[in-house]
């Protein structure tokens, strides 16, 4: 005990205490602590992962399609529309060729649309409507026979009561211009008076049926959308 003086003991016993604290606090190693993170060996890691393991990060991108190759889904709503290998759907698939925003559902849409006004314009004599919905040989027909009507001063008392039914029947490419056929089965009451006022031809109290056979046509090559009538039939 002579060699160790008070001091000395002293500074051991602290020092013994401090190094079971430190041992305390700051815990063994074991051997199985994590490494330090380091992001950079991260990001090279992930990229290093086996395929399989990386595979509930991938999302695989559709397939890309072939030259000339059309979408699955090209030809979907033709062929809900008209039955696949029939004349009428091949026709429909060749406007659609050649107009890419070509759909036979808008456009029976639109055709019903465009009959009804050419039918009121006709009645009314509206030349300027007709002539931006008809071909310029079907306006010519119609411009005549409302110039005859109007020099025998008869009028046609018409109202549209309805579309019963509109079937698209023909489909084709004539050159660049495509030829779209509906029969249309309408009600309409219509009646023409005379000069002086008297009906003769038609019914204005009964609606009548009508059976028309129309068909439209627009060049695809053009920036105009618009469709035109190009032909027009009565049946009975």
């Amino acid at each position: 005990m002579g060699f160790f003086d008070f001091g000395t003991i002293f500074f051991l016993i602290a020092a013994v205490v401090i190094f079971f604290q430190l041992r305390n606090v700051l815990g063994r190693r074991t051997g199985s602590e994590r490494p330090p993170f380091d992001p950079y060996t991260a990001a090279r890691t992930d990229k290093d992962k086996d395929p399989a393991q990386k595979s509930e990060n991938v999302v695989s991108l559709p397939r890309k399609r072939l030259p000339g190759e059309p979408a699955a889904e090209t030809y979907a709503a033709i062929d809900a529309f008209a039955k696949p290998d029939t004349d009428l759907n091949k026709g429909l698939r060749t406007i659609k060729d050649n107009d890419p925003s070509f759909d036979p559902k808008g456009f029976v849409d639109g055709a019903k649309m465009a009959y009804e006004m050419i039918v009121m314009a006709y009645a009314d004599g509206d030349r300027k409507t007709l002539k931006n919905l008809l071909s310029r040989e079907v306006f010519d027909g119609f411009v005549a026979a409302i110039g005859e009507r109007e020099a025998k001063s008869e009028k046609i008392q018409s109202s549209f009561v309805g579309i019963d039914k509109a079937d698209i029947v023909s489909a084709e490419m004539k050159g660049g211009e495509a030829h779209v056929t509906l029969r249309i089965i309408s009600e309409l009451i219509s009646a023409t008076r005379d000069k002086a006022g008297t009906v003769i031809d038609g019914d204005p109290e009964t609606v009548a049926e009508v059976k028309d056979v129309w068909t439209f046509a627009r060049d695809t090559r053009s920036r105009d959308p618009n469709w035109k009538l190009v032909a027009t039939e009565e049946e009975d």
